[in-house]
């Protein structure tokens, strides 16, 4: 077990105290306060009422040993007692910024590393200012000032955890330079770790009915996506302020500030950057939600991983609620999840190591990517497709996994020209519109199933004889004009 003193009860070591109370271990803090002044929730601290170099005060033994009272002189004094109590222990000193050379040399002779606020300022002040990084910041900065009311941040349609942490941690950027805004989606919130996330971090989101909607506010924001009207319920001619996404653009992308950046795992990734840079700490139901959203994009980093959402992630475990995380990723399965399964299975076209599947009228868009992920696990499955349809709209998902093809430039060219389609390597989907055999009744379901299939499995098969693992955005500046294939099939 390790025993750990902390001698003040400054301002520099309050948050420390509040930390290294999580600990497993014993805390001792002695200094001249009383358990208020440590702060709410913090238990399990033994408290001793007494000056920092008072060594008849301290605990018989300590393993690591913090100096971080208010004065400097204090911290001097109280580093050389606790260096001449436990000469083995690890000791590390606070040095403010008033501290002159002679104290520092005197905390410095006896500590083993000291924290200093000058160095520390200097340093954040560097961050804010110096690098890519830094000149990101201050752009995004600019943009959010020149919002003239509130801010819409929407989402992509039927957003998953990546788009919902990174839409609010975007609005909670914003409120740091006097923006008030809104985390915005369309559709609906029916995967049930998506809404088990909502839920459980009592998230407040808006749901936009309609494009009139956000006429409404002063600018738009696009988060993990980046292009007005594609998966999204905006009119395509929106004006855009800001867009943040992490996936590769077909089509050139216009707005004020834009980061785009296909070598990072999550969106959420570059929000967790953007706060960390910002000075601004997350609260546990923000940071929760951000780290959930890493670890979905990135298949619990074994997907398309960077360093830079290892260090997000490594940021974000200091303020998320573990706990609370479990629970969001462990709901239970909906019935329409189970049936969407079971049609997947049963309906399922194998052709070497890739699968598709058309599992029909579907209720809830998000069973698709869940019946992928399961299909992805099949004996020789190494690219699983399923699809099906819901008003007027056929809904694609697609997976791979251990595969030389790239999934995303696949379904990009076997279907982007009749609908819209993109992704990842491993994790894409499309959307493509019926057409009027939209207005088909339910006797013609069956009928509908099987045009679907021909048009969805045909393409997707055959383009992947030619598929690649080129991730090439050359085609960005294409413009794509077609009519819906499934019109042609009218009778």
């Amino acid at each position: 077990m390790q025993r750990r003193l902390v001698l003040g009860c400054g301002s520099p070591v309050r948050g420390t105290i509040k930390r290294l109370a999580e600990w497993p271990g014993e805390l001792t803090v002695v200094g001249e306060c009383d358990r208020d002044a440590l702060g709410t929730g913090i238990g399990g601290v033994n408290l001793t009422q007494a000056a920092p170099d008072d060594a008849d005060a301290y605990p018989s033994r300590a393993d690591l040993v913090f100096v971080g009272s208010d004065d400097d002189e204090m911290n001097a004094a109280a580093a050389t007692a606790a260096r001449s109590r436990y000469p083995n222990a690890e000791l590390i000193a606070y040095v403010g910024l008033d501290a002159d050379e002679a104290v520092r040399d005197r905390i410095g002779s006896v500590t083993d590393r000291i924290v200093d606020a000058e160095r520390a300022l200097h340093d954040r002040f560097r961050d804010l200012t110096i690098g890519l990084g830094a000149s990101r910041l201050q752009r995004l900065f600019a943009a959010l000032r020149q919002i003239d009311g509130r801010l819409a941040v929407v989402m992509h349609d039927n957003p998953d955890p990546d788009a919902i942490a990174s839409a609010l941690a975007l609005s909670r950027v914003a409120a740091a330079v006097g923006v008030d805004a809104d985390p915005c989606y369309f559709g609906e919130i029916s995967h049930q770790e998506n809404r088990a996330l909502v839920n459980l971090l009592g998230l407040d989101l808006v749901e936009l009915d309609e494009a009139e909607d956000i006429s409404t506010y002063g600018g738009v924001a696009l988060v993990d996506h980046s292009r007005p009207g594609v998966n999204d319920g905006l009119p395509e001619e929106t004006d855009v302020d800001i867009v943040i996404d992490h996936h590769p653009p077909r089509a050139p992308v216009s707005a004020h500030f834009v980061d785009l950046r296909r070598d990072v795992g999550s969106t959420s990734t570059l929000l967790a950057e953007y706060l960390r840079r910002a000075g601004i700490d997350p609260d546990e139901s923000l940071a929760t939600a951000l780290l959930f959203g890493i670890r979905i994009d990135t298949n619990d980093f074994s997907r398309e991983v960077s360093a830079v959402d290892f260090e997000a992630a490594a940021w974000l475990l200091e303020h998320a609620d573990l706990s609370l995380l479990d629970r969001v990723e462990s709901p239970s399965m909906t019935s329409a999840v189970v049936e969407t399964l079971a049609r997947a299975i049963r309906n399922r076209d194998v052709r070497g190591d890739a699968l598709a599947s058309n599992v029909g009228a579907i209720t809830d868009r998000d069973a698709l990517a869940q019946a992928a992920d399961r299909l992805l696990n099949m004996e020789g499955v190494r690219i699983a497709v399923v699809y099906g349809f819901k008003d007027g709209t056929v809904y694609v998902s697609g997976r791979a996994r251990g595969t030389d093809v790239d999934l995303g430039e696949t379904l990009r060219d076997a279907l982007d020209a009749i609908g819209s389609a993109g992704g990842h390597a491993d994790m894409a989907g499309a959307q493509i519109p019926l057409g009027i055999l939209a207005e088909a009744d339910e006797d013609s379901d069956a009928e509908l199933a099987t045009i679907v299939t021909d048009v969805i499995a045909g393409r997707f098969f055959e383009t992947l004889d030619d598929a690649t693992t080129l991730l090439d955005v050359g085609d960005e500046g294409t413009e794509w004009t077609y009519e819906s294939p499934f019109e042609s099939l009218e009778k």
